[in-house]
């Protein structure tokens, strides 16, 4: 990778730049894992805590509408069952809202006991998630149901074969029905219906919201997004929630597209017909010292005459981001950029595909892990050409070492001529010095690719390898310095060395020893140190991506020996 100074004492500008490329390579690595990779697992550990510690079924405190949610006196409340494969719940009479869910196929951690996920939690727990769907009306002496209006429900629960309808009279003509209908994964429809049975023409607008009390907005890193979210007459609108709190509420007139709030796998979202006009606001509402946040829509308006009724559908997502869902949902309903709520990125060209090749080769082997290896595979046949001419060059680096010596101790006195008889040696056996250094530079777009696939998608989730290896998307949980678990020692985290790592840095130091190896003694001992730097710093990397880079160390030594083989066979010493 790197070019040799011509005299092994002089350390010119070469090992000043190299030195400077190692720190700075260190100092990357190492705040990755300080600002990204610590606070990570500090998250994933208190969200799983938060998630064990929710408690199901507190009645719910009512609240109003589009305007931001107070908190009123609680009063107990009727709810109608909600159930399918995908979804647990309730829908809480009280405003027939969605207030209480969790997602039967998603657990908390990999306990046997650990709970389900909890998505949407009434008033009255810990933290209040919940959507709500009504009708305001132009004139506000007409009365139109609140938060507070206790519904009547018609059937047994909602399930995919079984809708719910919902239906209040205002008791002065004017009935207002919700018919809610969900399908077999994450996706309800919601038909709101005004029947008019007085004698004059009314007119309403239909509104959605998502209201959320939050206080784990410390613990988001800046790789991934997570806070409002939605896309807006096609272009994707991320709103932190610290936006929110310090530079107020975001409004988008006459907008088309959709509305919600993202978290790292789960998603609500409020999506009306393609066509759909709606004003969109964002906002927070800091009350009670708790930190609100509020993302509704309102669509636009229409009358409804004497003895007609008129009906308006929107669509709520409440569920797991899986990437092939949110495309079938895109293509079926019209979704603009659906998937963006899964944050791929900027890298969103490499890092979208590179996750669909995942998942065709997991459908073909069923495990993740094989899967990773197979990509690396692909990826090693496509940089092929590019990377067969870089290690070719390093491997007649290595040969003509014994050659570079003999010049330099022949020209030690003589700097310039040195340099000239390098040159010419490498022109001589067309040998480019530089060129080690591009597969390094090819990995790195794939490497922070496959970072990023890992971290934001579901479907790495508890995604288990073989052994020890049950979450490619968690680092190895073993460590050396309880000999793997042998002794009961609660080691520190700084010192979770797994199997994996170390795997890693003896392939990184195999690597090393194929490649020319420099002649300034300082250059070569600062290289050397590299992989146990590296051991440190990936330990606390998804194994998932340790496993990438310890398969493909391992292809390019294969690769780089193969060379060296070839080129000794054609006689070059």
């Amino acid at each position: 990778m790197f070019s040799h100074h011509p005299h092994g004492q002089h350390h010119g500008p070469e090992l000043k730049n190299l030195i400077i490329a190692l720190v700075l390579a260190t100092a990357i690595m190492g705040g990755w894992q300080y600002f990204y990779e610590r606070p990570r697992m500090e998250a994933l550990r208190a969200a799983e805590a938060e998630q064990a510690g929710r408690h199901k079924a507190v009645m719910p405190k009512v609240a109003t509408r589009v305007e931001p949610v107070e908190v009123v006196a609680p009063e107990e409340s009727p709810r109608t069952p909600l159930r399918s494969d995908a979804l647990h719940g309730t829908l809480n009479l009280a405003g027939a809202r969605f207030d209480d869910l969790t997602l039967a196929r998603y657990r908390v951690s990999l306990a046997p006991d650990s709970p389900e996920v909890r998505l949407l939690s009434p008033r009255g727990t810990e933290s209040p998630y919940f959507a709500e769907f009504g009708f305001l009306s132009a004139d506000p002496a007409i009365p139109t149901p609140d938060a507070r209006t206790l519904w009547q429900a018609g059937g047994r629960g909602l399930s995919p074969d079984h809708p719910v309808t919902f239906a209040w009279e205002n008791g002065e003509g004017v009935t207002f029905e919700k018919s809610i209908a969900m399908d077999e994964h994450y996706m309800f429809t919601v038909t709101l219906a005004v029947k008019n049975d007085t004698a004059e023409s009314l007119t309403f607008n239909p509104y959605g919201l998502i209201h959320r009390t939050y206080a784990d907005t410390a613990n988001h890193l800046m790789i991934l997004f997570e806070g409002p979210i939605g896309v807006i007459n096609n272009e994707l609108q991320e709103i932190s929630y610290e936006t929110l709190r310090e530079d107020g509420a975001q409004q988008f007139k006459a907008a088309k597209g959709w509305i919600g709030i993202s978290d790292k796998y789960w998603l609500t979202a409020i999506i009306p017909g393609p066509d759909a006009q709606f004003d969109a606001h964002f906002r927070h509402v800091g009350q009670n010292g708790e930190d609100r946040y509020q993302i509704d829509l309102m669509g636009m308006p229409f009358t409804v005459d004497p003895g007609k009724t008129h009906t308006v559908t929107l669509r709520f997502f409440a569920g797991a981001k899986q990437v092939r869902l949110l495309d079938a949902y895109a293509a079926r309903y019209q979704i603009p950029l659906f998937d963006r709520a899964v944050d791929f990125g900027y890298l969103y060209f490499l890092t979208k595909p590179m996750f669909q090749l995942l998942s065709f080769f997991h459908s073909l082997v069923g495990n993740f892990g094989i899967a990773i290896m197979l990509l690396t595979i692909l990826v090693k046949l496509v940089m092929f050409p590019l990377a067969n001419k870089s290690y070719t060059a390093m491997s007649q680096m290595k040969l003509l070492t014994p050659k570079m010596k003999e010049l330099q101790e022949r020209y030690k006195d003589d700097r310039l001529t040195m340099q000239k008889e390098i040159m010419a040696m490498y022109q001589r056996e067309k040998v480019n010095p530089m060129s080690g250094c591009l597969p390094i530079l090819v990995q790195i777009p794939v490497f922070f690719a496959l970072y990023k696939v890992l971290y934001v998608t579901i479907e790495m989730r508890h995604a288990p390898f073989f052994g020890w290896i049950q979450d490619l998307s968690a680092p190895d949980p073993t460590t050396i310095f309880n000999f793997f678990g042998l002794f009961p020692w609660d080691v520190p985290g700084f010192l979770m060395i797994g199997i994996w790592p170390l795997i890693m840095c003896l392939t990184m130091v195999i690597q090393q020893r194929l490649n020319p190896k420099p002649t300034d003694e300082i250059q070569a001992a600062v290289i050397t140190y590299m992989p146990y730097v590296f051991l440190f710093l990936f330990a606390s990397f998804p194994a998932g991506l340790v496993i990438y880079w310890a398969w493909n160390n391992t292809l390019t030594i294969l690769q780089q020996w193969v060379i060296q083989q070839r080129l000794k066979k054609k006689g070059l010493h």
